[in-house]
């Protein structure tokens, strides 16, 4: 069992910047593949980016040369930092986690973000 608490969420500016969190426990955090999702009002929920194992990384257009995920085994949390925040990116965040191979996912239970002035 994978449990995930996301932090950081908050309002800011257009053009500003926050860090989210998320810290998993329950599992060994080196074999799970993480994620951040993001689910806006009245939209379906979209993978935003991605990070293996491995560290390979993979993030939705939208978001490429703006946002970063990271990870620290040691520290069993993964990161995702934003930049450059437009009104486009308010949505709720959740942290989402899967063994590779696995079909089962656990997510967080969501850190909202709004961009606005």
């Amino acid at each position: 069992q994978v449990q995930l608490v996301e932090s950081g969420g908050g309002l800011v500016q257009p053009g500003g910047s926050l860090r989210l969190s998320c810290a998993a426990s329950g599992s060994p955090f080196r074999f799970l593949n993480m994620g951040w999702y993001r689910q806006a009002p009245g939209k379906q929920r979209e993978s935003v980016a991605t990070i293996t194992t491995g560290g390979r990384t993979d993030y939705t257009d939208s978001v490429k040369g703006r946002f970063t995920v990271s990870r620290d085994n040691a520290k069993y949390t993964v990161y995702l930092q934003m930049n450059s925040l437009n009104p486009e990116d308010t949505a709720v965040y959740y942290c989402n986690a899967r063994y590779n191979g696995a079909t089962r996912n656990y997510w967080g239970q969501g850190t909202p973000v709004t961009v606005s002035s």
